[in-house]
């Protein structure tokens, strides 16, 4: 069971909560929330016999650089793969994301004036309309922006997976071309090649019903969005943005991303619809 309260109007979920309130890089142990997994606790801890176990939160990373008191060394040199192309493979989040790392804060969006309306309309409404508030996928890239996920990284093929919704994304490295008619979904469909050490992600397909951030940024299903990825060293990694929707804006716009490493701990599974108690609750404008 998850146990997960959401919290769609105001873009929080447990997880993120429990995350807070312990180590930036999620080192302690998370705070399950949710009368209904605290009430399963309760009665384990009666039963004899059974001891309470966790998910995988406090379990060393295997193979990674750490100084001499054991802590782990962020600053090492990235890690190569085989084939000497750097690897992103580990557990990420771009930390801060709704506060001091905001990632649309300071960017000159060059809006279409309908677009312009619909995020005006979005932020009075209180986000009524947005998709996570019906237990939506967040869509790319605010997944990325906002969601701690993990890379799992082949010659061939990276695989993203996301802890919210349990969901993933799949960036093919085999040479295929992007799919001149696919079907629109969430994420899009992704494609990447490389130019020295930075991965460059092409990406299209998508159904223009996610939004940007929360704060209700639209796209629409003409969006092409590129990712320039660099893992500057061991902990961080570099994302360029360029949005290229010229339905919702009127010419293509940059933004970057700056995940961490976060070290000693693995995703939980999250559905959110289960338990889920607030949209009944949500009004709008």
């Amino acid at each position: 069971m998850s146990g997960y309260v959401f919290f769609p109007s105001q873009e929080r979920d447990p997880v993120e909560t429990e995350r807070a309130l312990n180590s930036e890089r999620g080192a302690g142990l998370r705070l399950w929330t949710g009368i209904k997994f605290a009430a399963g606790l309760v009665v384990l801890a009666c039963l004899p016999g059974l001891p309470l176990v966790a998910q995988w939160v406090n379990y060393p990373t295997r193979g990674i650089p750490r100084t001499a008191d054991g802590k782990p060394n962020l600053s090492a040199p990235a890690p190569k793969t085989a084939d000497g192309k750097p690897d992103f493979s580990g557990v990420w989040e771009h930390l801060n994301s709704r506060s001091t790392a905001y990632y649309l804060d300071g960017v000159n969006i060059p809006w279409q004036p309908g677009a312009k309306a619909l995020f005006d309309q979005n932020t009075a409404d209180n986000q009524i309309n947005n998709p996570e508030s019906k237990c939506l996928p967040r869509g790319t890239p605010k997944a990325d922006a906002f969601d701690l996920h993990k890379i799992v990284q082949t010659s061939e093929l990276i695989v993203i997976l996301y802890e919210y919704q349990t969901t993933y994304r799949q960036i093919f490295l085999d040479g295929r071309a992007l799919p001149k008619d696919p079907n629109p979904s969430w994420g899009g469909y992704s494609t990447g090649h490389w130019e020295g050490d930075t991965l460059v992600v092409e990406s299209n397909g998508f159904n223009g019903k996610a939004w940007l951030s929360g704060r209700g940024n639209p796209t629409t299903d003409a969006m092409h969005l590129t990712e320039r990825m660099r893992r500057r060293d061991f902990g961080h990694m570099d994302i360029e943005l360029t949005i290229d929707d010229p339905k919702a804006y009127t010419k293509p716009w940059k933004a970057e991303l700056h995940p961490e490493f976060i070290p000693d701990t693995e995703l939980m599974e999250f559905v959110c619809n289960e338990n889920e108690r607030d949209l009944r609750h949500l009004v709008g404008k």
